[in-house]
């Protein structure tokens, strides 16, 4: 499928505000994790694998090439990052794109 300048465009717009308000809900995952009540190296070690975790999923980091578009917007869907009616704005093809890759898995 060919991306639009005009999809491309919002999706550049968009991707930072998705990244951050996902980073921020990480956040207070991590405050969570750290206010139990059990062994402070317990804690920190369950903390590390987290973040390792977290630090290559999409809402935190993910490629930024055209070509992309719709797999990212795919994967930032599965991991909850966004939702389906975030993609309000944009064009029917890339709606549909996205909707037929997630119906496929």
């Amino acid at each position: 499928m060919e991306i639009s300048k005009r999809d491309w465009k919002l999706f550049r717009e968009k991707i930072a505000g998705w990244q951050e308000n996902y980073m921020d809900r990480l956040i207070k995952e991590y405050i969570k994790l750290l206010s139990r009540k059990n062994n402070p190296s317990d804690r920190f070690w369950a903390l590390e694998k987290k973040i390792n975790r977290d630090k290559k999923k999409p809402g935190v980091v993910l490629e930024m090439q055209k070509s992309e578009m719709i797999y990212n917007i795919v994967q930032l869907i599965q991991d909850k990052v966004i939702c389906f009616e975030d993609l309000e704005e944009f064009s029917d093809d890339v709606k549909d794109a996205v909707r037929w890759f997630l119906d496929r898995r």
